[in-house]
């Protein structure tokens, strides 16, 4: 659901449990994780640069990074930049705002 401007609206917070992530689509179809780490909130893309997987799917979450099963790469979340080998391409990640407990992101900012 969008809402104004580039806004657009992901899942309601309560949707992602502390410690979890959760795999969500921009309007274009885009595929999104979306994480929860202790009261903050993060969105990267979905598809891991090394190996095509599904990181809301295949991933599992340490702290701030996201670790790909794949292959077992990581990326920090809050930047989206690869913190372990094979992984050496960062991921996109967007700005982060939580409003009347929904988790919205501006499509158009990096």
């Amino acid at each position: 659901m969008e809402t104004t401007s580039n806004m657009v609206d992901l899942c309601a917070v309560d949707e992602v449990p502390d410690g979890e992530i959760r795999r969500g689509a921009l309007p274009s179809g885009h595929p999104v994780a979306i994480y929860h780490v202790k009261d903050d909130f993060f969105v990267t893309d979905d598809i891991c640069s090394h190996g095509e997987a599904s990181l809301s799917e295949d991933g599992s979450l340490d702290g701030y990074q996201v670790e790909c099963s794949w292959h077992f790469g990581r990326f920090d979340i809050r930047t989206g930049k690869p913190c372990a080998m094979p992984c050496e391409r960062a991921i996109r990640t967007w700005p982060v705002q939580i409003e009347n407990g929904r988790v919205l992101v501006n499509e158009g900012e990096k």
